[in-house]
């Protein structure tokens, strides 16, 4: 019942992959392999409690010295204190909450001054940024990073949202138990609060706020004009947990829930059949090279994603056949390091200490019960 008409247009528009993940289910990792093409192992950023490392190199940077103006804007979410971008014309995020931000009036930090939020609700402050970057009179290309505290938990809509879904009733996982909010760690999720029910409203609403200001971005590009010659690429940082596996809340375990991210492309002048949907894998360390080939850039040697601009290109691309998943213990989270391996019909997880490795059959079984 979630109404998402602009993500909707974007993927009538482009490519949408239906087998899209990331190589680490947690934010910080997650967010780092995106800037970098790299896995946590290679960039540093293990946990979210790991701090970036200035020394690594980031697209954004690739492109600035290609001549783009470049801007960063929204959710940074890593540790020891904020990174030193090389590359950005603008670095607007934030702090508060060990830098998940809040969704009512969020202090930001723009260009290293911090600065009182101008618009109540988080989602439509940073969207504001966005177009005003957008707006710049630009003698360059440009390329935006716009990395949104939504959805994350917790969900609070705007006001004009509040009651937006309220007689509709949210379908949960059959193993689902509502005890598992208040155990196995979950209290550090902050999931005791209230009922299932009305959290995964609040999480259809804040979903349905953020696509309204993905709107906005699109309906900038079509006003300045920009549409046909701007690439735009709609990705999450992680999945979640609603009661699968009797687990609840951000990423972590292997699991498909956990892994698999909404991953579309609307790339004109690089696709082949706009409203495709895409079965090949790709994953958060792919955004990095394939940014930089779409601008006919090289990509260096320690980027360990590959591109999937030929799958753009065409649908008949086999694209990979297997690919490395890791996480790395952050207490007090009570899930153990594990590393895993994802095939397009399997998958395998080994994990530190005594629990058993785990092998699937996707194909046949594919909620991995």
């Amino acid at each position: 019942f979630v109404q998402t008409p602009n993500m909707d247009r974007l993927a009538e528009e482009g490519v949408y992959f239906s087998n899209a993940f990331v190589t680490t289910s947690l934010c910080g990792p997650s967010r780092a392999s995106f800037l970098t093409g790299q896995h946590a192992r290679t960039h540093g950023v293990q946990t979210n409690y790991t701090a970036w490392n200035n020394d690594n190199l980031t697209f954004l940077e690739l492109l600035k010295s290609a001549g783009y103006d470049t801007a960063f804007i929204g959710k940074w979410h890593m540790p020891g204190g904020l990174p030193e971008l090389r590359g950005l014309d603008q670095f607007v995020t934030f702090t508060v909450q060990r830098g998940q931000g809040r969704y009512i009036d969020c202090p930001l930090i723009v260009n290293g001054v911090v600065t009182p939020s101008r618009k109540s609700y988080i989602t439509e402050e940073l969207t504001d940024y966005a177009l005003e970057f957008i707006k710049q009179p630009h003698e360059k290309p440009f390329c935006l990073y716009l990395s949104h505290k939504a959805v994350h938990h917790r969900w609070i809509p705007p006001p004009e949202m509040a009651d937006l879904y309220k007689d509709e009733e949210p379908i949960f996982p059959k193993e689902f138990d509502p005890l598992v909010l208040l155990t196995r760690g979950h209290l550090f999720e902050g999931f005791n609060l209230g009922s299932a029910r009305e959290m995964y409203l609040n999480y259809a609403r804040t979903t349905t706020a953020l696509d309204y200001h993905v709107g906005r971005v699109l309906d900038a590009l079509d006003n300045l004009g920009l549409a046909e010659n701007t690439i735009v690429i709609y990705a999450s940082d992680q999945g979640f947990f609603w009661g699968e596996h009797q687990l609840a809340g951000t990423g972590r375990w292997a699991y498909e829930e956990s892994i698999r991210i909404p991953f579309i492309v609307r790339a004109p002048g690089f696709t082949s059949g706009a409203g495709r949907k895409a079965g090949q894998m790709v994953l958060n360390i792919d955004v990095a090279p394939t940014v930089l080939e779409m601008a006919g850039l090289s990509v260096p040697d320690n980027m360990e994603g590959q591109s999937f601009l030929p799958i753009l290109n065409s649908e008949s691309v086999p694209g990979r056949t297997a690919w490395f998943y890791e996480y790395f213990r952050d207490f007090p989270y009570r899930v153990p390091t594990m590393h895993g391996v994802r095939t397009q019909t399997h998958k395998y997880i080994e994990y530190e200490g005594r629990r058993k490795p785990e092998l699937y059959d996707i194909s046949r079984d594919p909620f991995e019960k």
